[in-house]
């Protein structure tokens, strides 16, 4: 069994390191491409044309907002309109998930509640014709041109109209074609005065069809650049661990919500001084050491004692962030909370004393007896049955234990625990515990409290054995002075209640809640000579809760003693509960 947890206990401590490492190349990899979204954003906005405030030097650069762009578009539709003379101006774009052309503001001469609805599939009329094969087209009667009955220009009372393909060109450093990509037309609709559109209306509209596209691509990959900075900066924001990234400077440039509740911090972080907001000095000497000496993969752990809270242990690791040039941009801190790791680790000790020392008492009664009896038959019978007796009960305490262990590794495991439903009689079960019971105590009363009449419910009987035997049996334990143990049965409706009440130590108020986790034993004066392994309560929350669909609770004062509740249903809904043990 000790190799067994030792393996355990290795492997909790790969996973634990494993865990923090891929998470800290998780968040390296977040932040090297958030750097380079920056930096595309910032070179998109140069090739643009857009205005960049100017700063102070110890401020960075703003970057112009979306709005510049969508208003130089909207001037260079207008400046469509007044050249050609169009009454209305269309753009349209290509949306790949729908396979359509679709018209997108800005536009001219059309409310954008009627944009929405211009729209047809990329294989249909005019503007799939000049979509597909990237040539400009002219029509002079929307009515009577068969190539425009599939477009929707009844919506917008089109007469005649002139449309060009919406390409953009990528060029190399010799100014040379490389890529071309068509993302849409641009129509301009109704010529004024009565006029149709010419050839040399063509040649303007493609100029400026180039503009156009151009604009429209640089704002398309502006919104997706913002809108993946955003997606980064919220699944930093949204990591369960602790993330500080600290710029050279030692200044927070992100500080993630996790790590505002780890330091207590409320409000705005970003630009503060780091040792203003971490109080830590273990932190910050692994911070500035990662920062200076590049030595990542360093990890420490620490106690955190945040103000009206409890203390909480952290693993922290630190790392430096660099861009795709090797550009120093901060250095990032992790922190891990482990305290449920370490208080885990701290009951696994525990419990390995405490089920060596139940393992032993056992064994060593049965050792003893059974070496007295080898080396003297010459007992009386009395106390020849009596050695047998004792050695008897012994084995069955250690079939117990060992029971309980098997147990608790199945459910841990996922496994079930194969119940077998059927009627069952709960107050002869409840008797027959009692009857049981009385064989192990002298010093109490167990009696039950029950009405006359009480129903048979739908169970596994020999797991409802299992959780009164448990209940009963703990009650005893922790009645080291005696008294009377009370079995209560009761009706409720369509429910049944059972309830163990004991005058024994009671359980402090704060113990109460944690009574049916694994592991968890109360440690007091009066009952430091009680053992248990701290699994029996476990084991029947499970038994109730997951195999008959019930409920467990406890009560309890301390000095006065405790009751121990179960609710089950009367007719159990066994197709649910066998789906759920399946």
């Amino acid at each position: 069994m000790s190799s067994t947890l030792g393996t355990m206990q290795t492997q909790m401590d790969d996973q634990q390191t494993t865990s923090a490492a891929n998470l800290q190349l998780k968040v390296k990899e977040l932040e090297e491409r958030l750097a380079l979204r920056d930096a595309e954003l910032k070179d998109l906005q140069q090739k643009s044309g857009t205005a960049v405030a100017r700063q102070s030097p110890e401020a960075s650069t703003d970057i112009a907002p979306i709005s510049e762009l969508d208003t130089t578009l909207r001037r260079l539709v207008q400046r469509i309109a007044m050249i050609l003379q169009a009454e209305k101006v269309v753009m349209m774009f290509f949306e790949r998930e729908s396979g359509e052309l679709m018209g997108i503001p800005p536009s001219h001469g059309v409310d954008e509640d009627v944009l929405g609805m211009f729209r047809l599939r990329a294989t249909h009329g005019i503007s799939g014709e000049v979509f597909r094969e990237g040539k400009p087209a002219i029509f002079h009667d929307a009515i009577t041109d068969p190539r425009a009955q599939e477009d929707p220009f009844s919506i917008l009372h089109i007469r005649n109209g002139v449309t060009v393909p919406l390409v953009i060109e990528k060029r190399d450093e010799e100014n040379r074609v490389t890529d071309r990509q068509t993302i849409g037309v641009l129509h301009a609709f109704n010529k004024r005065h009565d006029e149709d559109f010419n050839d040399e209306d063509v040649r303007l509209l493609e100029r400026m069809a180039k503009s156009a596209a151009s604009i429209i691509a640089n704002l398309r990959l502006y919104q997706e650049i913002v809108e993946e900075k955003e997606e980064l900066l919220q699944t930093l924001e949204s990591l369960y661990a602790g993330l500080v990234l600290v710029t050279g400077e030692g200044k927070i440039a992100q500080m993630n919500a996790s790590a505002r509740s780890i330091f207590a911090v409320n409000g705005e972080t970003t630009g503060k001084r780091a040792n203003e907001i971490i109080r830590d000095k273990p932190i910050l000497d692994l911070i500035e050491g990662a920062q200076q000496s590049g030595r990542d993969g360093e990890q420490i752990e620490v106690a955190i004692h945040a103000e009206g809270r409890p203390e909480r242990i952290y693993v922290v690791q630190a790392a430096q962030v660099k861009n795709e040039d090797g550009r120093l941009i901060g250095t990032v801190a992790i922190l891990n909370d482990v305290t449920e790791l370490k208080n885990l680790e701290r009951m696994k000790s525990a419990f390995v004393a405490t089920v060596s020392h139940e393992l032993r008492t056992p064994l060593t009664a049965i050792k003893g007896f059974t070496s007295t009896l080898l080396m003297d038959d010459s007992f009386p019978e009395a106390d020849q049955r009596e050695f047998y007796t004792i050695i008897d009960h012994e084995c069955d305490r250690l079939t117990r234990l060992i029971n309980d262990l098997l147990n608790i590794a199945r459910i841990e495991a996922g496994e079930s625990l194969k119940p077998t439903y059927s009627e069952v009689d709960l107050k002869k079960l409840c008797k027959k515990v009692i009857l049981i019971q009385k064989q192990a105590t002298h010093k109490h009363q167990l009696v039950m409290d029950a009405p006359e009449e009480f129903p048979n419910i739908i169970g596994d009987e020999d797991k409802l054995d299992q959780i009164v035997t448990n209940l009963m049996g703990n009650a005893i334990k922790y009645s080291p002075n005696g008294g009377t143990v009370t079995l209560h049965l009761k009706k409720d409706g369509d429910d049944v209640i059972i309830g163990v009440q004991d005058q024994g130590l009671g359980i402090p108020p704060e113990h109460v809640p944690k009574v049916f986790d694994r592991f968890h034993r109360v440690h007091t004066e009066d009952n430091r000579k009680i053992y248990g392994t701290g699994l029996g309560l476990f084991l029947v929350k499970h038994l109730v809760e997951q195999l008959h669909l019930g409920k467990v609770w406890a009560e309890s004062e301390l000095g006065v003693g405790s009751t121990f509740w179960v609710r089950l249903p009367k007719e159990l809904d066994v197709e649910e509960a066998e789906r759920l043990n399946a």
